[in-house]
């Protein structure tokens, strides 16, 4: 039996300098990095969280409690994301954490979640061979981004694929994945850039090109990605994450790629990243995401519009307030707050065992980017967008996949 939630309105603000007594709230942590490379995109999180707290308690609270957020800050140092997940279970003692963006830091803190018996909420894009009994992802799942993306591409007639990213787990994983599924599609290996890695046995363990985070200097690689797209119907795959996008999309630009000669589809630039990037220079190029902030329902409106009445009167210290927009890392997070509260008042209890087995039934939450059911393999069923960057960074949406079933094991399923 699916339990189905709408949000209830927001009808009051600022959960900061509450007063409620400590019997009376439970504690939920928010673990981002809001220093380092990985703030540009990571800070908006916690935001977006606080905001849907306030919302939440403004409305009552969960089970009749306020909630109160512990937020700490991961820096983008993956070993300091244990750290401090052991210092929020250990000292704070909080019944959910909702946190991290790439896989590094979840796989920091992946075994401190499970000896702690914690409950983890993460909301981003990932490689997907996972299942960890304390986590619950309502991040897109590799068929929810990257294949319907190559899909895409291929049906737009793109013959050659160039895969970049970030010199971790999520983009080496997924490129691996993309690389089966390319074959399998009929593109020819010469048609793959990027370059390979063999083991001894002559096996691909590694496909295409890989620069750590905070790297800057992406002239050799754009000359490179411009020689491969020099016959047409070539596009980049891009896994690049955090504010190394920033001097990719400049120097793609300088270089005079665009859109029309070798268009970029990216996995990890959304509306948030667009603030910070040339988006007059970049109409055209292409993301894959499960929600869009131009995505014209009711749901959406009510949170686009109550997400920026709260940012006007936010006390937080520091935080940005001017030309801020919403994306799909910030919707999947809104969406784990309420889908957390909603297993937690099916079960009747915030203990994370029982909160997670209550997901696991199967919740669904009427949210901004259409309706999200939670699903017994820890994932979601979700709409797929494909959008198209506009000159105000905003997309246009150009396809729609209904109702696509999260499934996190799909390494080999192409051969």
């Amino acid at each position: 039996m699916i339990n189905r939630i709408i949000p209830s309105a927001l009808a009051a603000f600022s959960l900061l300098g509450s007063s409620v007594q400590a019997e009376e709230t439970v504690k939920v942590g928010v673990l981002h990095s809001l220093s380092g490379t990985m703030a540009i995109s990571e800070t908006s999180l916690r935001d977006v969280l606080l905001f849907t707290f306030d919302e939440i308690n403004a409305a009552g609270g969960v089970m009749g409690k306020k909630i109160e957020p512990v937020v700490v800050d991961g820096a983008s140092n993956w070993p300091l994301f244990a750290e401090k997940a052991k210092q929020l279970l250990d000292q704070d003692k909080v019944s959910v954490t909702f946190g991290c963006w790439t896989s590094v830091s979840r796989k920091s803190v992946l075994p401190v979640f499970e000896e702690k018996k914690g409950l983890l909420f993460y909301p981003v894009q990932y490689e997907g061979e996972e299942m960890s009994p304390n986590i619950f992802y309502t991040a897109e799942a590799v068929n929810q981004q990257a294949t319907p993306a190559v899909d895409y591409m291929l049906e737009e007639g793109k013959k050659k694929f160039y895969l970049i990213g970030s010199d971790y787990v999520y983009p080496q994983t997924t490129n691996l994945i993309l690389l089966e599924y390319l074959l399998s599609k009929g593109v020819p290996l010469e048609n793959i850039g990027g370059g390979f890695t063999k083991d001894a046995s002559g096996k691909i363990i590694s496909a295409g090109k890989y620069t750590p985070f905070g790297h800057t200097d992406y002239q050799q690689i754009i000359s490179e990605i411009k020689q491969f797209a020099a016959s047409g119907d070539a596009c980049i795959i891009n896994t690049l994450n955090g504010d190394t996008n920033v001097p990719f999309f400049k120097e793609y630009a300088a270089a005079g790629l665009d859109a029309e000669s070798c268009p970029v589809v990216s996995f990890s630039v959304s509306e948030d990243e667009f603030r910070g990037l040339p988006a007059s220079q970049l109409v055209g190029q292409l993301g894959c995401w499960t929600y869009f902030q131009s995505i014209k329902s009711p749901a959406n409106e009510k949170f686009t519009t109550a997400f920026q009445a709260w940012l006007a009167k936010s006390e937080v210290p520091g935080i940005v307030k001017e030309g801020r927009v919403t994306c799909s890392p910030m919707v999947l997070s809104y969406n784990g707050v309420y889908l957390w509260k909603a297993a937690v008042e099916k079960a009747g209890s915030f203990e994370p065992a029982k909160v997670m087995a209550a997901l696991k039934s199967g919740i669904a939450f009427d949210g901004p980017g259409g309706t999200v059911t939670s699903q017994a393999n820890h994932h979601l069923t979700k709409n797929v967008y494909i959008g198209e960057t506009r000159a105000d960074g905003q997309f246009k949406i150009l396809k729609e996949y209904k109702n696509v079933v999260g499934e996190p094991f799909l390494k080999g399923t192409y051969k």
